[in-house]
């Protein structure tokens, strides 16, 4: 067999390189419409859809419990310990959904290290460590840093900034970690819990900071379920960024927490469950108080030497097959360039659309 040369393959090289650049002098319309085929083929072909099915893990029923229902566009990614869905219009999280059990809250092998950093699992970039700087705002944890002390894996993975949603220094200090203490004892008073908190999107428009026009929420929610044992219940919090007070003065329905955020929490219930757990809420059925490891634990009865923490597996999602990878491809790389259009095409000919439907 011959063997080509590296020199005969430059000249081969440099020769259809000058072919092809006689081709575009001479027939430049040719060309120009090659080139519009091709964008335009690229962007009938680009779905706006995640063409991968999102697969979650989980350990038992309590943690599926947890999550909202999300549509197939949605943009849902698993870390140690909790599930986010990612609004890429705000760039935070729309939620962030976690079981919290009373052996995660006492547990002690992570001490806080602040690795706040970008989150490589969201497919069109996450918010990033520049667009915080000098904004005058907290990188907010949605699931706290101190929910995740049960692993140092779990710890690091509350760092992402997918995580995150910019906060007032004064209410994240404040009311905020405050409620975040009060839902541990929560779970230890309750033995599981199923949490789902994340910012209010839903009364815009906001303020934006960074380059990433990361949006600046004027609330924050927070819903609770009980659903170990034979006494069920559920509440929910939805607290203004300038909220200052006792929790109690917050407290709310899930079902009014759906009516503000526009999400559905807890679908997994059955119907008849979801409408007693979610239309009404007692909260001197909850303890409120902070949470401290030691009193906490003798209050509710709780050996510390004995609790034993294992991690949640997570499923890694890839594309099957060469058109689905193609299609991922081009979801990551253009699909959000494509919703952008046909958004802008929805605005300047409403009329058009509208009847199309």
């Amino acid at each position: 067999m011959a063997v080509i040369s590296d020199k005969d393959k430059n000249k081969v090289k440099a020769k259809v390189t000058s072919t092809a650049k006689k081709s575009v002098k001479r027939h430049p319309w040719i060309w120009a419409l090659v080139i519009i085929a091709i964008v335009v083929l690229l962007f009938v072909l680009t779905p706006v859809e995640n063409p991968v099915e999102t697969k979650l893990v989980f350990d038992n029923i309590s943690e599926e419990l947890a999550i909202p229902a999300y549509g197939k566009d949605a943009i849902v990614v698993q870390h140690t310990g909790y599930t986010l869905s990612y609004s890429e219009e705000n760039e935070q999280p729309e939620w962030v959904a976690y079981l919290l059990t009373a052996p995660e809250v006492f547990g002690n092998a992570s001490e806080r290290a602040d690795n706040f950093r970008e989150d490589p699992a969201i497919p069109t970039g996450s918010a990033t460590l520049a667009d915080y700087k000098g904004s005058g705002y907290d990188r907010g944890h949605l699931i706290p840093a101190a929910d995740q002390k049960w692993s140092a894996q779990a710890m690091d993975d509350s760092f992402f900034l997918s995580n995150m949603s910019p906060q007032t220094h004064a209410f994240n200090a404040g009311i905020w970690s405050k409620l975040e203490g009060a839902v541990r004892t929560m779970a230890a008073q309750n033995v599981e819990i199923c949490v789902v908190t994340g910012p209010v999107l839903t009364d815009g428009p906001y303020k934006r900071i960074g380059v990433s026009a990361v949006s600046v929420p004027n609330s924050f929610y927070k819903v609770i379920l009980d659903y170990y044992g034979n006494e069920k219940k559920a509440i929910g919090f939805i607290l203004p960024q300038d909220a200052k007070g006792n929790l109690s003065d917050y407290a709310t329905s899930v079902d009014e927490v759906e009516r503000v955020t526009g999400i559905d929490f807890f679908p997994n219930l059955n119907d008849k469950e979801e409408e007693a757990l979610e239309s009404t809420y007692d909260v001197t059925l909850w303890d409120l108080s902070d949470f401290s490891r030691t009193s906490t634990a003798k209050k509710y009865g709780y050996d510390l030497d004995q609790d034993v923490i294992v991690a949640v597996g997570v499923e890694e999602v890839k594309p099957e097959g060469v058109w689905q990878t193609v299609q991922y491809f081009l979801y990551t790389n253009f699909g959000s360039y494509k919703r952008d259009v046909l958004a802008w095409f929805e605005s300047v000919f409403p009329s058009f659309t509208s009847k199309s439907k």
